[in-house]
């Protein structure tokens, strides 16, 4: 009987893993849970391992409630069995541990993380390749919160581990790249990202072939950063290649594919090419909905995407609905205090305050900035962007005094998360001279922009969208203060970097895969 059980539940697992494969999560996660179900029961541990991958499945799928009693009883199945320091037991707990990330239930990742951490330096070594697993996920859950110095030290081990026992050219190596350089630019620190990232791509072309998935996300990456650079046409040929790559290599309709395409639809959106992205956008929304289902959060990324992008052309009752569905979907699939949830009512709130609807959008920024308080902390950059946010709804209410201390704590914490010369920093600071000059007070405002126009001219570059518009605001405010010459001068430097970008979107040809 135990053997007739065991071959029927090898069966099941082995539907599961084709339609893992074939990114039927949901229908992978049923064939685990019924290989589960049909373990012998002197077979424990081949019961927890289905259990284990029909939780994985269901968290790929999106189905977070439903990966929850999977993972918990297979971790418990491997401390019974193994002990609570057996490196399998460890794997366990990272899962679980990955499953309340994924949720922003950082305070109960954090420890699973640690204590798998712990398991693999103590059983396997401080140098093993499994130990850098271990770092690079508690890593990420630092940075997830803006713990940038908390996470540094970590990513750094994991590269040092993985260039020593595996190889400096090995795989995994490029990935505890990227994982570092994904630091740096989230700190602002591009030129310290770049060397990484390239590194990782040559890497990737060399190790895998130039036509490997990887190397696909590895050109990602350095697409991404050249574009929060403002430098698009050095972006664009790396998301174009990633793109085309991904669906080679994975096919037209693969979530990777739906990644790339959303990719180059932003890098279009950014240079005002609205059409192409539209096309790209509402690809890879067709794509998310059919392989990972209509309610996936990355279905309602694509859904805030396309919104965003309505918006920006005033198309406003386009806009509306997806913002709307893409909040239930968040909601839904994550909680109503998770971050991306946050983001989606930021969404819907800038909506809103677009239409001069301000009464509409004060709900929606104040419960935004509670969930970030709560899941990420008070001093976190997201927490920071609501803050600016809902003090940007203030000002255009006249709401002075309410709105100056938000700007000052959004300074403050970016100032302290992020560092002194951060794009975001010099954001706050051009928000806190915008609410001087519209209240008159020129010189305090001027000492604000002319910090802010040294920072974006160092850290983006002075044709960057960004750092013309604080330029602009240099200029009005001269303007304002009569010193008309100056703010001549300021207005035509302005108008001729924007026309030589203009002149090199002119020239792009964005081609519609």
């Amino acid at each position: 009987m135990n053997t007739y059980k065991r071959r029927a539940a090898e069966k099941a697992a082995a539907l599961g893993a084709l339609a893992n494969a074939e990114i039927d999560y949901q229908g992978a996660a049923a064939s685990f849970a019924e290989a589960a179900s049909l373990c012998p029961p002197d077979d424990a541990l081949l019961r927890g391992n289905y259990l284990n991958s029909a939780g994985m499945a269901e968290l790929r799928a999106g189905c977070y409630p439903a990966a929850t009693p999977f993972l918990t009883e297979a971790l418990a199945i491997t401390e019974k069995a193994l002990g609570p320091n057996h490196p399998t037991t460890a794997r366990s707990l990272n899962n679980l541990a990955a499953l309340y990330d994924t949720q922003g239930q950082y305070d109960a990742a954090a420890p699973l993380y640690s204590r798998a951490l712990a398991i693999r330096e103590k059983a396997l070594g401080p140098d093993h390749p499994a130990t850098a697993i271990s770092l690079n996920n508690l890593a990420a859950l630092h940075k997830a919160q803006g713990q940038y110095d908390a996470a540094a030290p970590l990513y750094s081990r994991a590269l040092a581990i993985r260039e020593k026992a595996l190889d400096p050219d090995h795989p995994d190596t490029a990935t505890s790249l990227n994982n570092l350089a994904a630091l740096y630019k989230a700190q602002g620190r591009y030129e310290d990202a770049t060397p990484l990232y390239s590194r990782a791509l040559a890497i990737h072309e060399k190790a895998l072939g130039p036509d490997h998935p990887a190397t696909g996300t590895s050109l990602n990456n350095l697409a991404a950063l050249y574009m929060a650079q403002g430098q698009y046409d050095a972006a664009t040929p790396f998301y174009s290649r990633a793109l085309a790559i991904h669906q080679k290599a994975l096919g037209p309709d693969h979530p990777d594919t739906a990644t790339s395409l959303n990719n180059l639809g932003a890098l279009y959106k950014a240079q005002g090419q609205y059409d192409a992205a539209a096309h790209l956008y509402s690809r890879a929304l067709a794509i998310r909905e059919k392989a990972l289902g209509p309610d996936h959060p990355d279905t309602a990324t694509s859904l805030n995407n396309l919104a965003e992008l309505y918006k920006a052309q005033g198309q406003y009752e386009d806009a509306g609905p997806f913002l709307s569905r893409a909040l239930v979907i968040h909601e839904k699939a994550l909680g109503p205090d998770h971050p991306a949830t946050a983001t989606s009512l930021n969404n819907l709130a800038a909506l809103y305050y677009a239409q001069g609807q301000y009464d509409a959008a004060a709900p929606f920024y104040s419960r935004a900035l509670a969930i970030h308080e709560k899941a990420l902390g008070p001093d976190h950059p997201a927490t920071a962007r609501s803050l600016n946010n809902l003090a940007e709804l203030y000002k255009a209410q006249g709401r002075y005094d309410v709105a100056a201390p938000l700007y000052s704590r959004a300074l403050a914490i970016t100032e302290k998360a992020l560092g002194l010369n951060h794009p975001d920093t010099a954001r706050s600071l051009n928000n806190l001279a915008a609410l001087y000059d519209t209240q008159g007070q020129y010189d305090v405002a001027a000492l604000f922009l002319t910090r802010a126009l040294a920072i974006t001219e160092k850290a983006l570059g002075p044709n960057h969208p960004n750092t013309v518009l604080v330029l602009k605001n240099v200029a009005h405010l001269r303007q304002a203060q009569g010193q008309s010459e100056e703010a001549e001068a300021l207005f035509a430097e302005a108008k001729a970097r924007e026309e030589r970008v203009a002149s090199r979107k002119a020239a792009a040809k964005p081609a519609t895969p």
